[in-house]
């Protein structure tokens, strides 16, 4: 069953060629003699219309098949490639035969032609592609992840598969799902029997891995591996948190793009971040043209603009002490009162981005005590060379820093977090051995495609959504 896709129709000359097409149906309208159905497989925006004119003749077989036809329905119309009349496309299929291959009944199938919330569309993950919206999320989310690659690739970068089951905390402390094959109510009982006769609780001997184990919810310290080994190298993966936070702004389950480079200091890995934030920009609005149109008209107004603003601007780099002095000028302004030592929130970083510089701005140089053990101490005992880079109409886009390539520094960091060096003998390993300057960061996949797509909700643009009591699907 050979199949063209409909966006490869679209574009194809009206020369009455005979041509079969495969989709579901979008809508079906009837007048005395002509019949029409819009029918769409998802490849782009556009359906296609397929016309039978009953003056013409219709088989008994199609006409008893058109019976079936509703909303949902999956079909095969075979017929000719014709010009359309109708306004807004050039082609139209005139049908020959039609043939349902799935039937979507009107009464039980839930996406009827009407709008439907984003909410209720959430509770059917499984069918809401089948929406003008998600569809169009699909398609960016599949372009943005080719965009990510194409970026790495053309510049030299391996691309690492780092382990989704780790023993290390990237974090510190970070709010992590455990894997066991423990039984855990045995677990509960056994380990409070050993408590109060003052053993430890849990055997961890006796689970699968042998010690305490966990989901990453980074890929980073590995990554740092290779990055020392093939210098330049990146990973593209799941990460999961633990954190119980039901917002637009979280999910439990979510994907990681993590760059890492030897010989790197913070200023090179800055120059990194604007080019890569430049370049998805642009494959967005160069490559999903009509995907990006339906996201500016329908659902975020202006939204190609400040994408062009953004992929077009110098950003500005500024420390983060020199963002609290702006910041305090106008304190009253905000819900969360600035001050050194505060952890910047999403209303500090728009405003930084939208009143004071009006184009994304990249903060570094952050206090040591908000961030994580594995970033390079500043002379100054009170900073580490971290970047966040921030943009217009989101905030904090990317994260990143500097690495500690000192031992012994390093060794001293993770001891005043109260963290165990024998947990990270490896990572230690690789300042033993040839240490060298290198640097990363991190982008949230799903961040970015809520940027680009200007959705309100992260919960829209990841496939299945995992959140506190929410695992369906």
């Amino acid at each position: 069953m050979k199949t063209i896709l409909i966006k490869d129709i679209l574009v194809s000359k009206p020369d009455g060629r005979a041509i079969t097409i495969y989709g579901w149906v979008r809508t079906k309208r009837e007048t005395k003699n002509l019949v029409f159905v819009q029918v769409n497989d998802g490849s782009c925006f556009a359906s296609i219309q397929a016309t039978l004119d009953r003056d013409k003749g219709i088989s008994a077989e199609t006409e008893a098949e058109l019976k079936r036809v509703t909303t949902g329905a999956s079909v095969m119309i075979e017929g000719s490639l014709v010009p359309s009349p109708a306004s807004g496309q050039a082609v139209e299929v005139e049908v020959r035969s039609l043939t349902v291959l799935g039937e979507a009944p009107a009464d039980t199938y839930p996406l009827q032609k009407k709008n439907h919330s984003f909410e209720f569309l959430r509770e059917i993950a499984h069918l809401r592609a089948r929406t003008n919206t998600f569809a169009a999320v699909a398609r960016m989310r599949s372009q943005m992840a080719y965009a990510v690659h194409v970026f790495f690739q053309e510049r030299g970068f391996a691309y690492v598969h780092t382990p989704i089951i780790t023993a290390s905390d990237c974090e510190g402390a970070g709010e992590m799902f455990q894997v066991t094959t423990l039984d855990l109510e045995r677990v509960a009982r056994d380990g409070a029997q050993a408590i109060a006769r003052g053993e430890p609780g849990v055997d961890f001997s006796k689970d699968f891995f042998g010690k305490p184990a966990n989901l990453t919810v980074s890929g980073q310290l590995e990554a740092e591996t290779y990055a020392t080994a093939l210098s330049r190298v990146y990973t593209f993966g799941p990460t999961f948190r633990a954190e119980n936070s039901n917002t637009t702004r979280h999910l439990a389950e979510f994907w990681m793009i993590e760059p890492e480079v030897a010989f790197n200091r913070l200023s090179e890995n800055m120059d990194l971040a604007e080019e890569f934030v430049k370049h998805l920009l642009t494959w967005a609005l160069e490559r999903c043209a009509e995907d990006m149109k339906f996201f500016d008209e329908r659902i975020q107004p202006g939204l190609i603009e400040t994408l062009k603003a953004v992929a077009s601007a110098d950003f500005a780099r500024i420390t983060y002490t020199e963002a609290v002095a702006e910041l305090e000028k106008n304190k009253d302004a905000f819900e969360f009162k600035p001050f050194w030592g505060c952890d910047m929130q999403s209303e500090h970083e728009r405003y930084l981005t939208e009143k004071v510089y009006k184009r994304p701005v990249i903060v570094t140089d952050y206090p040591k005590e908000i961030k994580a053990f594995y970033m390079k101490m500043n002379p100054d005992g009170k900073t580490v060379r971290a970047m966040d880079v921030l943009v217009p109409g989101l905030g904090e886009l990317i994260g990143g820093s500097e690495r500690e390539e000192d031992l012994e520094v390093l060794t001293a960091r993770i001891t005043e977090l109260g963290l165990d060096p024998a947990d990270y003998w490896w990572y230690l390993d690789l300042r033993r051995f040839g240490t060298v300057p290198h640097a990363g960061f991190g982008l949230g996949f799903e961040r970015l495609l809520l940027y680009v797509t200007g959705m309100g909700n992260i919960r829209d643009v990841i496939p299945f959504p995992r959140a506190p009591k929410l695992a369906d699907f």
